[in-house]
């Protein structure tokens, strides 16, 4: 049986608590503390969909992080945002290729009937709950529009 998200970061925790790896131990205990802070809130375990939300919510926060830090001319922390968001990102499903992308919206275009930008709203609610954690929202936004002949 496959281990879920909050198992594999409880046993690299301990891994990296034995290899003496700070910023990597620390990154973890993030995730788990944020995966705990919402099983509280929703008063109950998550499902390894709802663990994929927490991981990529963290993702994002780390790439936003990196380009403000980088604007802001702190290379010090950019590199520690990076890192964190390499250590994160090895806990998000396989990230899919554009072509498999595209070919999702455009099944997600077909079902809905979508014929032009004013039906973005549509193609959007139909492909994002399929590629979840899967791909970058902005980047199936940016494809989406493409598609519709923005």
């Amino acid at each position: 049986m496959e281990m879920n998200t909050k198992e594999r970061l409880r046993l690299d925790m301990k891994e990296s608590l034995k290899a003496g790896e700070k910023l990597r131990l620390s990154t973890i205990r993030i995730m788990l503390s944020e995966i705990g802070n919402a099983e509280i809130a929703k008063r109950d375990e998550l499902s390894e969909e709802e663990m994929v939300t927490v991981v990529t919510r963290e993702a994002k926060r780390r790439k936003e992080a990196i380009e403000e830090y980088g604007k802001a001319g702190r290379q010090d922390l950019v590199d520690k945002e990076s890192f964190e968001y390499s250590v994160i990102e090895s806990y998000l499903p396989r990230q899919l290729e554009e072509t498999e992308i595209r070919r999702m919206i455009e099944e997600a275009v077909e079902e809905t009937g979508a014929s032009s930008p004013g039906d973005l709203g549509k193609v959007m609610s139909a492909v994002m709950p399929r590629l979840k954690g899967k791909a970058d929202g902005r980047t199936v936004n940016l494809m989406a529009r493409e598609i519709l002949g923005e």
